[in-house]
């Protein structure tokens, strides 16, 4: 679909807050290869440092690698509840990781969890800011529209370095990521956290992600002004039909400003 490939006949009012989803929508993503050995090799190198010998190198990756592969299905199956939580971070090392590692393991990395989760993210993806997406945040600023993340995110602290190495966390009002908050898209939980930080009711919200099942739902739930999707690598790649439909479609941050600068203000 090209930018502003409009989808819905009701007429979008320009938003009082704008929000966007991090991965996909603020930055495209690469998946980094040989990030499980990497990781594998440092909670190896922690376990052994606790006296833990019943593991190789080998088999923590194995396992890493299962427990990702295991939270992406829980992933996939959470977009159908109403108001499904987050997983925790002890939750993926104890549970998804290390079920079957002797105990003085499994308990060292769910002391671990947290830490682990961040480096697991710092080493598992590439990032880049995408194309148009200073410009959007700048052009939103000078029509006076605060902007704000509304992320899902196994640790968000991955994603506020990058905002804050890149300069994007001084355009931002906000930073809402599930982990943190203890919820996860479609819960509209998520969008409310941020509407009532920045004062505004949802309906006078935009709310801009890369995904059907997880973001244009958890807009409609939300009941947002403005359910906005933007064209990322595997937006069609859906793992069930969705009923929801976004109200407009865009190819990147340039084609955002656009859909901004052309919305109707106000009650016009």
């Amino acid at each position: 679909m090209s930018a502003d490939h409009r989808l819905s006949d009701r007429t979008m009012r320009r938003p009082r807050a704008l929000l966007l989803d991090f991965g996909g929508v603020l930055v495209e993503t690469s998946r980094r290869p040989g990030w499980s050995a990497a990781l594998a090799k440092e909670v190896h190198a922690l376990l052994t440092r606790a006296g833990c010998h019943d593991l190789d190198a080998a088999a923590v990756e194995t396992d890493i690698k299962a427990g990702a592969a295991a939270d992406k299905c829980w992933k996939d199956a959470m977009s159908r509840p109403y108001a499904p939580p987050e997983m925790t971070h002890t939750g993926f090392w104890g549970d998804y990781v290390a079920a079957d590692w002797p105990a003085s393991a499994r308990q060292l990395v769910v002391a671990h969890a947290t830490p682990l989760c961040k480096r697991m993210g710092e080493l598992r993806q590439d990032r880049r800011t995408r194309p148009g997406i200073p410009e959007l945040l700048d052009g939103a600023a000078a029509l006076g529209i605060p902007c704000g993340i509304v992320s899902n995110a196994l640790s968000g602290a991955v994603h506020r370095d990058y905002t804050e190495a890149t300069g994007l966390a001084g355009k931002l009002a906000i930073e809402v990521y599930s982990d943190e908050a203890g919820v996860r898209k479609p819960n509209p939980e998520m969008i409310w956290i941020a509407t009532r930080a920045l004062g505004v009711e949802p309906e006078d919200a935009w709310y801009v992600g890369d995904n059907f099942d997880r973001d244009v739902v958890c807009g409609h739930r939300a009941g947002v002004g403005g359910n906005v999707l933007m064209v990322a690598k595997g937006t069609y790649d859906v793992p069930y039909e969705v009923r929801y439909r976004p109200d407009a479609v865009v190819d990147d941050g340039h084609g955002l400003l656009d859909l901004l600068t052309n919305a109707v203000e106000g009650d016009e």
